[in-house]
């Protein structure tokens, strides 16, 4: 039967190739953890730190209102102080922690009032004093004592004189603020958040913040709920590391990365193989992420050259065009941007092959979605840089106004992306939907659009945090954008995509990749969903968002652990099958960056991550370097070398054979990999140790000033970095920007609109075929990539059944 022969009438549903024992359980972790979410997202809404329509004076003067917090929140945000220092330890690092830095500042000056009073021990009187809750509920009226207003009046004359400062001796542009009401606004955010973190929960002994930050002016101590949840959340992680190799001692021949014994599988080598143009299309997109990337790599430098010389950049006053706020705003956003678009593209390059078919216009399709990229590229560019400088007229703009940190695209960009994400899927299905109905909905295509689907919707939650929403509730929403969108839906998507990948070239049997996938989905989601709330310990939640994320974050570390326990079966899985062939396995660097995949989402999300995830560590280092140490390791080492080696997997199809620069890919894996390793051995982990070393014993507010990050230690430290970060830039992204240069100047030209599904690009003998179908192919019928017309057109038991209702022995 010919592939073309697509509107058979005789075409039924393929079974599901597993148990559905599997299916069952993926169903059954993500109910349970989705519904615990929704649990706890009504509990955010309903008990989280209150939002006083009024502060007054305790003879009933009005201080400031719901208005002006809510409007100070903006200002914070939309100026990018978010990326300069952080509120409730969420945020930037150069700059202070603004809560903490307000809760110190009114404490020190109230115990100062009280002492020109003549109160005795003032230092116990302030601690009550700020630890009393006068809150309202009834009225929503907050009252704040005559001493607690004067440091508000205070610390207001101290953020203008910090916010107005004419030099760039802090990093920010001069002037950065200078209107009263701004000011005014700006503090009553901070004075909230301070409240919070210091007033007691009514009927509690500890604040709305479980007792954050460390404070002993204040009484701020870890509660007994931040103990225990630490120590269960380490016995939880020790029961499910022995249970996970107890069932893989048990299971291990059917767990995991198990290669295709078939000894006569032959890779047909690049070159020989034809392209859609919708592939052709990729290499565009390839050379947009490696510019991205270069671009994002060279800011991030600039963002760590303001911790060495905050007004030098090798004697360049950079703050002046270019002040830290931006730096980091352009550097975290670019980090998503690239290596999403390169998942995108990797995915259009798949879909073809899938579905043995590309439709018409398809490639129209891509080149309108790598527009539609760019827009939302520029838009981020000039938009956060217009609302940091906070001309006049941008003030409230949908185009002109900066975000929560990660989310930081103003509003119109932020769903414009959404909806080319959204759009990105609607290709991906048009392109796949003539498999989908002949495949039951837990194989390998529907599986593929399941994972493609999570992109999108996923994404779009993050609409749902906007500058005006209460910051707790922001803060829950916002980070099922960073956490569930990118630790487990795009992990998942990426398995799904490697999976595949190594069905179509034979390595792997369909069954063992489904069932990786399902394996997959079970153990990320167990841990990964309900784990969201560690980044919330602090944030004004109730506190059994602490102990169910404190619990389920350590789960995160088991399926990392089953990845580097087959991470060498992952390795061998190319060779095994290039040392039986004299034609060789042609992806060799692509596969050695998954495998760096493996060893970073261990050591980067694994070990990092684990380490600032339990409640007691994250009290003292929320916001130090050893959270920079997490979010590098993992955000490039699994989701920025994933990028590039899917890239370098098209790329390896569409640049002509004698162009393809396999050296110049072997620089750039391992330079890419040393100069990360290089930056965070060398100065993120060691800075984040004494960081906390220093939090525990001398104070949070002193670990994150710009005294102790300027001190003659931390600076070598900084600057030992440097070394790591020049070869990560010309070793590693160079070489990559000229891997991809050459898929767009020497591409070979798109010839093909049809293919053999699911084979990519494999020559096949008569018995690898009936390996790999079940069907007995006579020889005569047996050929490259599959453009015979007696081939089957799917590997899947539909085949069989197709051939049985037209007459046909499948098993002559």
């Amino acid at each position: 039967m010919s592939v073309t022969d697509k509107d058979s009438p005789a075409r039924s549903r393929s079974e599901i190739s597993l148990s559905k024992g599997w299916v069952q359980g993926v169903a059954l972790v993500l109910i349970f953890g989705f519904m615990v979410m929704g649990v706890l997202a009504y509990r955010t809404y309903t008990d989280s730190m209150p939002l006083p329509e009024q502060v007054v004076s305790e003879s009933g003067e009005e201080i400031f209102t719901q208005e002006d917090i809510t409007r100070g929140q903006n200002i914070f945000l939309a100026r990018g102080l978010q990326q300069y220092g952080s509120v409730m330890g969420h945020g930037a690092y150069l700059g202070p922690d603004y809560t903490a830095e307000y809760l110190r500042l009114s404490s020190e000056h109230i115990a100062e009032q009280l002492t020109s009073q003549g109160v005795q021990e003032p230092s116990v009187a302030t601690s009550q004093m700020q630890r009393t809750n006068r809150y309202d509920e009834a009225t929503g009226t907050l009252v704040f004592t005559d001493e607690q207003i004067s440091a508000f009046e205070a610390i207001q004359e101290h953020y203008a004189e910090f916010f107005g400062d004419p030099t760039t001796a802090n990093g920010l542009i001069p002037e950065a603020i200078t209107a009263p009401e701004d000011i005014h606004d700006l503090t009553a955010f901070y004075a909230w958040t301070a409240w919070a973190s210091a007033a007691e929960r009514p009927g509690l002994g500890y604040s709305y913040t479980n007792n954050w930050p460390a404070e002993p002016r204040v009484d701020n101590h870890p509660t007994a709920d931040i103990l225990v949840w630490s120590a269960i959340s380490l016995v939880a992680l020790l029961v499910g590391l022995g249970l996970l190799f107890a069932v893989y001692g048990r299971w291990s021949s059917k767990l995991g990365w198990k290669g295709n014994d078939t000894t006569s599988l032959r890779f047909l080598q690049p070159g020989t193989v034809g392209i859609t143009k919708a592939q052709k299309s990729t290499a565009w997109f390839f050379l947009v992420v490696a510019l991205l990337f270069l671009i994002q790599s060279v800011v991030g430098a600039s963002v760590e050259h303001y911790r060495v010389e905050i007004q030098g950049f090798f004697g360049v006053d950079l703050a002046q065009i270019f002040p830290f706020n931006l730096a980091r705003t352009w550097h975290v956003q670019l980090s998503l941007l690239w290596t999403a678009a390169s998942f995108l593209a990797a995915a259009i390059f798949l879909a073809p092959i899938i579905s043995g078919r590309e439709p018409k216009g398809q490639h129209y399709l891509s080149y309108g979605l790598l527009g539609a990229l760019a827009l939302v590229v520029v838009g981020m560019f000039g938009g956060t840089a217009i609302s940091i400088y906070g001309p006049q007229w941008a003030e409230g703009s949908l185009f002109f106004t900066q975000q929560w940190e990660y989310l930081d695209l103003p509003r119109m960009f932020q769903i414009l992306l959404t909806i080319g994400l959204a759009l990105w899927f609607l290709i991906i299905v048009r392109a796949i939907r003539s498999r989908l109905r002949t495949e039951s909905k837990f194989n390998m295509p529907w599986l593929f659009m399941y994972a493609a689907l999570a992109i999108p919707a996923f994404y779009a939650v993050g609409l749902l945090a906007t500058n005006e929403s209460h910051l707790t509730v922001a803060e829950f929403w916002r980070f099922w954008v960073v956490h569930l969108w990118v630790e487990d839906f795009l992990e998942l998507f990426t398995t799904v995509m490697v999976a595949y990948i190594f069905v179509m070239l034979g390595v792997v049997r369909r069954r063992i990749a489904i069932q990786i996938i399902l394996l997959d989905v079970i153990l990320y989601s167990a841990g990964g969903v309900i784990g969201t709330m560690h980044h919330l310990y602090f944030s004004g939640t109730p506190v059994e968002h602490m102990a169910l994320g404190a619990v389920f974050s350590a789960l995160e570390v088991i399926p990392l652990t089953f990845l580097t326990v087959e991470a060498w079966t992952f390795l061998q899985l190319g060779a095994r099958q290039e040392s039986r062939t004299t034609a060789p396995f042609p992806h060799r660097w692509a596969v050695m960056f998954l495998v760096a995949v493996g060893f970073w989402n261990f050591l980067g999300a694994g070990v990092f991550g684990f380490l600032v995830n339990l409640p007691i560590v994250s009290y003292y280092q929320i916001g130090t370097a050893l959270t920079a140490n997490h979010a590098h390791g993992s955000m490039m080492g699994v989701y920025g070398m994933l990028a590039v080696g899917l890239a370098l997997f098209a790329l390896r199809y569409i640049i002509t054979p004698e162009k393809w620069p396999d050296r110049l890919a072997k620089l750039s894996f391992w330079s890419l990999n040393i100069g990360l390793a290089w930056m965070v051995f060398a100065t993120l982990l060691p800075l984040g140790v004494l960081q906390l070393w220093a939090s525990v014993s001398e104070g949070y507010v002193e670990a994150r000033s710009l005294a102790y990050l300027t001190q003659t230690e931390n600076l070598v430290l900084e600057w030992m970095r440097l070394p790591g970060d020049v070869l990560f830039i010309v070793g590693g992204i160079l070489p990559f920007v000229y891997i991809t240069w050459l898929g767009v100047r020497h591409a070979i030209r798109a010839t093909v609109t049809q293919m053999e599904p699911e084979t990519l690009f494999v020559y096949e003998t008569p018995e690898a075929r009936e390996d790999r179908t079940g069907l007995r192919t006579p020889v005569s019928g047996s050929t490259a990539a599959g453009r015979s017309e007696n081939a089957p057109s799917t590997r899947y038991a539909s085949d069989r059944r197709r051939d049985e209702a037209a007459g046909e022995d499948p098993l002559p």
